[in-house]
């Protein structure tokens, strides 16, 4: 993340490397069924069907048509998701800010410990216990995020706020309209 000046304030924005996408696959509701874009990145294909709040127009569109970040407009609030960093195993007081063991009374060893998991009746762990495990590398969505500049020259889009992801990371950015 970095900041940039706006109207005399100072903006927090992440900045993110819009490459152009070329249109791969056209799908039609005469043909398929339904409408639908497929859109290619490198190597990456990733299909955008009809949702209930955003349309795609298939008759604006032609095969291997380049979509880049001029088809936003600063100040529109777009949709961004992407798999967010690794953390690896984690413990219940990182993972899910547990308290831990008090330090004295008889503990010795076992100040992050998790306590008990579950009463004698059931004889058994209950699922969705929340114990230690794995941590992070899941898909998240950030809703509403706010284009705050557009550097076409460059292919750069200035996002207000966070992303998910590490840098590097592949994301998806779509129009919230």
């Amino acid at each position: 993340m970095t900041q940039i000046w706006k109207d005399g304030k100072v903006v927090p924005v992440t900045v993110v490397q819009a490459e152009p996408n070329k249109v791969s696959i056209l799908r039609t509701a005469e043909r398929d069924g339904y409408e639908a874009v497929q859109l290619t990145l490198g190597k990456k294909k990733r299909e955008f069907k009809n949702r209930p709040n955003q349309k795609v127009d298939v008759a604006a569109l032609k095969l291997d048509d380049m979509i880049g970040v001029d088809s936003f407009v600063e100040g529109d609030k777009v949709r961004v998701s992407g798999i967010t960093k690794g953390r690896g195993f984690q413990g219940v007081v990182k993972r899910y800010n547990f308290r831990g063991g008090p330090k004295t009374h008889g503990q010795k060893n076992r100040h992050r410990h998790p306590g008990s998991i579950g009463s004698t009746a059931f004889q058994r762990v209950v699922p969705g216990r929340r114990m230690a495990g794995h941590m992070g590398t899941e898909r998240v969505t950030i809703k509403n995020l706010v284009i705050a500049a557009i550097d076409k020259e460059n292919n750069l889009l200035f996002l207000r706020g966070a992303v998910p992801g590490n840098r590097g990371g592949l994301i998806e950015i779509s129009n919230t309209k």
